[in-house]
């Protein structure tokens, strides 16, 4: 019988860097196209160019469109998270005080039957997969995020909701031990529970996701986790974040900033760059990271999907 004796330089494969990360990652090209990379060396890595270490098992987005990324530091530290602060760099550091273990998600309304949903089990009973997405915020910055999640459509069909429901409410966790603006009462910034809707076709669209995540990895805390809404076709205070109430409802709902500032805010929200916001022209943006501002795209550049829920409305009147 012969016994094959390993090198002394064999690596063992548990301990070899995975090759979809080995590809992916540009901060592997600064180790040498030679190099095997073991485990501790990855986390090394990962801590100094900021990247997650992936945990979520999904499809992959081949990206036909070629878009091309903005950082996973980009991306984490300019938010829009108003229960902690309107401070966009504020946000990463106040959002340690969320909590998302044991998370529950409440779906009531015109639904066959009301229920309780644990986050995990929405892990356990949907497909996960990459979308590479542009997200524009009506303020005139942009970026493009690979979010990891599923359709809602998917979600829609399995709480099963009634024939009468012709739109869904979401409603952000609240929580004022978590949320430090939510816990300053009269003198926060704006009105809570944070809602937001879509029409039934909306939310139906394959397009809409439920977001569990980016750039393979769990949802930042900042960024909304543990999971929030993506409508990529819309600006983005539709997306929702840290989702606790599901509602199937039979007259459009009043949108959080929809009330707040009803001159400035519509229930539609898409983008549209023939529409300016009182305060922002729609007609450009400024992807983070870039100089030079780009024109802004119909529908955010998804109207070939989208443009047919809207045909002959007004998009002016219904903004």
């Amino acid at each position: 019988m012969n016994i094959l004796k390993k090198p002394s330089w064999y690596i063992s494969e548990n301990e070899v860097t995975p090759k979809e990360i080995f590809d992916k990652r540009r901060g592997f090209l600064k180790l040498g196209a030679a190099s095997l990379v073991a485990t501790s060396s990855v986390i090394e890595l990962f801590a100094k160019e900021s990247l997650p270490l992936k945990n979520l098992n999904y499809l992959e987005d081949k990206n036909p469109d070629k878009l091309e990324l903005n950082s996973y530091e980009q991306i984490t530290s300019y938010n829009n998270f108003y229960e902690f602060t309107t401070s966009k760099e504020g946000v990463k550091p106040l959002s340690k005080t969320l909590n998302t273990n044991s998370w529950d998600i409440i779906v009531d309304g015109l639904v066959e039957k009301e229920m309780i949903i644990r986050f995990d089990d929405l892990l356990k009973n949907f497909q996960l997969e990459e979308r590479i997405y542009r997200f524009r915020c009506v303020e005139g910055w942009s970026m493009v995020v690979p979010w990891i999640g599923f359709k809602l459509s998917d979600f829609i069909k399995y709480v099963k909701p009634l024939s009468k429901a012709k739109y869904i409410r979401f409603e952000t966790l609240f929580d004022d031990e978590m949320f430090p603006d939510q816990a300053r009462g009269f003198f926060s910034t704006i009105s809570y529970p944070y809602v937001e809707g879509l029409r039934l076709d909306e939310a139906m669209n394959d397009l809409t996701i439920l977001a569990v995540g980016l750039y393979g990895s769990s949802m930042p805390k900042q960024n909304g986790a543990p999971i929030r809404l993506i409508v990529p076709w819309k600006y983005g205070f539709k997306s929702i974040k840290s989702i606790a109430r599901v509602s199937f409802v039979e007259e459009e709902p009043l949108n959080s900033w929809q009330k707040e500032n009803p001159r400035e805010y519509g229930f539609y929200a898409n983008v549209n760059p023939n529409v300016d916001h009182p305060r922002w022209s729609q007609k450009k943006e400024r992807v983070l990271g870039k100089f030079f501002k780009q024109d802004t795209l119909m529908f955010n550049g998804y109207q070939k999907e989208v443009a047919s829920l809207y045909a002959n409305m007004d998009l002016k009147k219904y903004f």
